[in-house]
């Protein structure tokens, strides 16, 4: 195989199939689950959904192997890890998303070492060139995670307003949740005590 045989899809299926396995490790790894971890997540579960529709498009010899029985099984597992995610089933979300990353990423070493394969046939005649994509690929992933872990220190003045809030409560020792209401929302008053005394106080 040469590098004739390179396309659009199959270029973008590589340069998914990269993605996926950049931002497994962080996803996996760091243990906050906060909204950095959920837009990751979104970009993550895009390119594997990318990745394993695209494979039926890529035969070789003219029939589906093994890795399409993989990709099918892989759709079902995102799928299922996506749902307990929204329904707060944490086990079943972890166990389905790292399920599906081994899954992926057995197949992309069975791409990378199998001869005859795109992928090994590219770093045979272009090694710079796969080193070079796959190295752009790992500073997006990099540039993303920064920019949303920077963007989140950045709040605006509703930010501030709370941190200000909290900090003050903190040194009072005596926060609650009325401390973190805002201009014109009612704090919660203590049962029993008529709503006149909002006023009067």
């Amino acid at each position: 195989m040469t590098m004739d045989h390179w396309n659009a899809l199959l270029v973008s299926h590589v340069v998914a199939a990269l993605f996926v396995l950049a931002i497994g490790p962080v996803q996996i790894f760091r243990r906050r689950r906060d909204r950095i971890h959920r837009t990751m997540g979104y970009l993550w579960v895009a390119a594997m959904y990318y990745v394993c529709v695209s494979s039926f498009w890529i035969v070789s010899e003219g029939h589906f192997t093994w890795l399409h029985g993989l990709s099918a099984f892989t759709i079902v597992t995102v799928t299922l890890g996506l749902i307990s995610a929204i329904r707060r089933n944490i086990r079943s979300h972890l166990g389905n998303m790292i399920g599906s990353y081994i899954g992926i990423a057995v197949a992309f070493i069975f791409a990378v070492t199998v001869p005859g394969r795109a992928i090994p046939q590219l770093l045979a005649e272009d090694a710079p060139t796969a080193f070079y994509v796959a190295g752009l690929v790992v500073v997006s992933v990099v540039v993303v995670f920064v920019s949303l872990k920077r963007g989140g220190r950045t709040g605006g003045p509703a930010g501030s307003r709370t941190a200000s809030v909290l900090a003050a409560g903190q040194g009072a020792g005596q926060a609650g949740p009325a401390d973190l209401t805002g201009p014109g929302e009612p704090a919660e008053l203590p049962e029993g005590q008529p709503a006149a005394s909002r006023t009067s106080s």
